[in-house]
């Protein structure tokens, strides 16, 4: 469902049913192209959710929307089930998909190599939550107060980001030789003065030097040589048993972290009516950047995509609602057939995507699209 209170880059899809409970999607553009993608994949016994925000362009955001979760799929399959090692398997999959991918097209397109997007998945199997991330999209969870009247935050993702001093410290302590492997410039840190996140999907010029020391590359796209890797597509992953005092999840691009607290997203969710909420969470962090550069939201809403990035970045919320634990029930990873994928639109403003696929899509389908 495109649009919000006549904002024509706001979307967002009616509440949906998923294993345990109901959820919730939508997503805001501010870049020309929509650098963000979402998307919820749901079967009888299981939940998947990625929030992917690119940055650099939409490439990187967009290949990891097709094809992280068959690789995911697939592996956890072989395994007989989810696990932090599946989990693992799949981004480094998706990764060599993505450089492969790269190498083959660069030289015709040496921008493709700057191209690149945090990566954050969310799989519930057999009451058991599994949360990975590159980069500094973040999921939190929402579980009730000991009082039983308020609801307290909870991060479950940890931000690769190096506005973190302890990111900060892990970069200095692999590069010792290095005194300016993090630069402050234009207001933020930055590896090597470009780039705000250490870990991702892509951005294989940061990662494989050859490409960032080859004239072409160094001519069209980035003139900073690099000695050795500087990014890392290595997860983060928290393993987390549902508890019955856990509400909701948060899952969000950091559009919305940059605008809102862990606390304010969960208060938001905890006090309104579900109909709707990932909207309600997109437009609150809206009101909050238009209330910093002292205007309103109405007023935010009638700026044209690219000129609207200079207020927000895009934003892409996922709210997973956990109404029902259920104990001993082993997901059957192998019926390809029983998944069912809502996607946010590709770009919001073209409307070039079908937005919900509403009908079952066999993931072998989406394998044999794969990159060799």
């Amino acid at each position: 469902m495109a649009g919000g209170g006549g904002d024509g880059l706001l979307w967002h899809a009616e509440l949906k049913p998923h294993a345990s409970g109901e959820y919730s999607i939508a997503v805001a553009q501010a870049n020309a192209e929509l650098e963000d993608q979402g998307q919820v994949v749901t079967s009888p016994a299981a939940t998947f959710v990625g929030v992917y925000d690119g940055h650099g362009g939409p490439e990187a955001s967009r290949f990891i929307s097709s094809r992280l979760f068959p690789h995911l799929h697939r592996f956890a399959s072989e395994q007989g089930g989810m696990s932090t090692d599946a989990i693992k398997r799949a981004f480094h999959a998706t990764e060599e998909e993505f450089l492969h991918m790269v190498k083959r097209s660069w030289l015709k397109q040496p921008q493709i190599a700057s191209v690149g997007s945090c990566c954050l998945v969310g799989a519930i199997t057999d009451n058991v939550l599994y949360v990975a991330n590159l980069g500094d999209s973040r999921a939190v969870l929402g579980r009730r107060g000991p009082d039983g009247r308020e609801v307290v935050a909870e991060r479950l993702s940890n931000d690769h980001n190096v506005a973190e001093e302890e990111v900060r410290k892990e970069l200095t302590e692999q590069h010792p030789d290095d005194s300016r492997i993090v630069i402050y410039t234009r207001g933020v840190w930055r590896i090597k003065g470009i780039i705000q996140v250490s870990r991702s999907i892509g951005d294989v010029y940061l990662k494989k030097p050859e490409f960032a020391r080859d004239p072409i590359f160094r001519q069209y796209v980035c003139s900073i040589p690099l000695k050795r890797p500087v990014m890392t597509a290595e997860p983060s992953i928290k393993e987390h048993q549902l508890r019955q005092q856990d509400l909701f999840l948060i899952f969000a691009s950091d559009g919305l972290w940059e605008q809102l607290t862990d606390k304010a997203a969960v208060d938001i969710v905890f006090k309104n009516p579900r109909a709707g909420i990932a909207k309600r969470l997109v437009r609150a962090a809206l009101t909050e950047a238009a209330r910093k550069r002292e205007m309103r939201y109405t007023d935010i809403k009638h700026i044209e995509r690219g000129s609207r990035r200079n207020f927000h970045d895009d934003i892409t919320v996922v709210v997973v609602y956990l109404d029902h634990h259920k104990h001993g029930v082993r997901p059957n990873l192998g019926n390809r057939n029983s998944f069912r994928f809502t996607n946010a639109p590709v770009d919001i403003f073209s409307g070039s995507s079908e937005e919900v696929d509403h009908h079952p899509l066999r993931l072998n389908l989406a394998m044999d699209g794969a990159v060799g």
